[in-house]
Parts: structure tokens; C-alpha cells; sequence
């Protein structure tokens, strides 16, 4: 059964309005209904259900292991715990590789089954095809270059890019690729900052950075890096804006103290 569509919440066309405003866009991850709560009671306008769950909520290594049907139940959380932002749902890895046909299966299931607004793909040029055949479909697509996690084996680390004239050149032509091919959005993560900023000023529709800089049309962040949930090294680039973990694990001591002292 699809899920009821709310007309009231923010379109592909309000996102490339913040562009054009030059009001900055406020996006973080979500991975179930609290957290979308949270989200959309503080105002955000994107909320993405990434495929980072599977490292932040499941303790995998990478994203690479994470499946559409895995990520079904978590997108429709979110879109029920939202009214106004727009959510937008990670394609996983090999959901869309394959074939543009594939991609659009993919993406429809989140779409139709989960109620998502959008959903977002890694890669540049040689996903403006599949681009194009999902935007066709009426699907939104988000884009997403630079440090793009799915591909962290052929990529062996994490890395800024852009730096480099080459990939300065590369990329420039990924975020123009993408937009030409219809994508409403680009992601731009762990981009130079100085590139970031040329990439904003040179296309239509609105960059949104992590660890690229501020000079991006808006700002992404993991929930639980933003709010001190992450188990494990959180990226320089974050500060936390609280230190929710530590509360939780002394509030979880203190009842187990209780309960251990028969304490009322």
C-alpha cells in the first residue's frame, strides 16, 4: 500500500527556491520516527535517510552491506515523523549501478511503498544517464560527489578531493553533468572548500556540503555526530551540539544503581 502523500511539505522546487533566496538550507540524517521528529520540529528542510544506518545504527564497517528492502521500513519512519521537510531516500550500493531500469525499480519502491520525496545516488558523469531515466520517470533525484562511501573500496580511504587540477576539473564536470541531467540537488562531501564554493556559483541548483566548506548553498550533518550519539571518532569537520551519549550512558547508570539498591 502507498504511503498517503502530504502536500504541505517542502518541494524539489522549494529546495532550488532557497538557491535562488540565497537562504541557506538546514539538512541532517534521520534513521527512525523520534529522530524525524526531532528533525522536523527544529525546522529542518531535508531530513535523508542515508545508508549510513548501517554503519551509525547497525555497527557495519562501511555502507556497502545495506539493502532497499533493509531500508524500506526505516524511510517510512521518517516520512511519518515529518510533515514539512522534504525526505529523501540513499539509493544502496548495486541498486542502481546495474542498469538505469534497476535504478528506477530501486528508487520506486521508495517512492511507492515508503512515501519518500526524493531519493539521492553517488557519482557524477557516468550517473547522468540514470539520472535523467529516473527524473524522467518523475522521480527527484539528489545527486552526490566528491567522497562518495559506496565506493570506499576502489577508493581504499576517506579523503578530501579536489585539490588536484585534474579532479578540480572532474568534478566540476560531475556537478554540471548531474544538473543538465536533471537532478534538482548535489550533495558535495569532502570537497575542497575553495572548489565547493566554485561548483555553488557556477550551477543552478543548490549544493549541500559536508566537510566542504560553508560556502555550499546549505549544510548536512549525521544526527548522532551532531548530537553526540556516535560510537567512535566523529569527523573533524562536526561539532557536536551536545553530548547526548554521555547523558544517556550516566542516566542508564544511575537506574541500574537504583534497581541494584532497591531504591524507589
Amino acid at each position: 500500500m502507498s504511503a498517503p502523500v502530504n502536500t504541505s511539505r517542502l518541494s524539489t522546487l522549494d529546495i532550488r527556491g532557497f538557491k535562488i533566496r540565497r537562504e541557506k538550507i538546514a539538512a541532517l540524517t534521520a534513521y527512525d520516527f523520534p529522530a524525524a521528529r526531532w528533525c522536523d520540529d527544529a525546522g529542518i528542510d531535508v531530513v535523508l535517510v542515508g545508508d549510513s544506518m548501517n554503519s551509525v545504527v547497525y555497527g557495519e564497517r562501511d555502507t556497502l552491506s545495506i539493502s532497499v528492502s533493509d531500508m524500506i521500513r526505516p524511510v517510512r519512519a521518517v516520512v511519518r515523523g515529518t510533515e514539512r521537510a522534504m525526505v529523501v531516500a540513499d539509493l544502496p550500493f548495486l541498486s542502481y549501478e546495474i542498469s538505469p531500469e534497476e535504478a528506477i525499480r530501486s528508487a520506486g519502491r521508495f517512492i511507492q511503498e515508503a512515501g519518500a520525496g526524493a531519493v539521492k545516488l553517488e557519482g557524477g558523469r557516468d550517473r547522468s544517464q540514470t539520472v535523467q531515466r529516473l527524473t524522467e520517470a518523475g522521480i527527484p533525484v539528489m545527486g552526490h560527489i566528491g567522497l562518495t562511501p559506496q565506493r570506499i573500496l576502489a577508493m581504499g580511504k576517506y579523503r578530501m578531493h579536489g585539490k588536484e587540477a585534474l579532479e578540480k576539473e572532474l568534478l566540476m564536470a560531475d556537478a554540471t553533468a548531474l544538473c543538465e541531467a536533471g537532478a534538482f540537488a548535489i550533495v558535495l562531501e569532502c570537497v575542497d572548500s575553495k572548489l565547493s564554493a566554485e561548483i555553488t556559483a557556477a550551477i543552478p541548483i543548490p549544493t549541500i556540503g559536508i566537510g566542504s566548506g560553508f560556502d555550499t548553498d546549505g549544510q548536512i550533518l549525521v544526527l548522532h555526530d551532531l548530537l553526540g550519539f556516535t560510537q567512535g571518532r566523529v569527523p573533524k569537520f562536526v561539532t557536536p551540539e551536545a553530548q547526548l551519549g554521555t547523558l544517556a550512558t550516566e542516566a542508564i547508570a544511575r537506574y541500574r544503581t537504583r534497581i541494584k539498591e532497591h531504591q524507589k
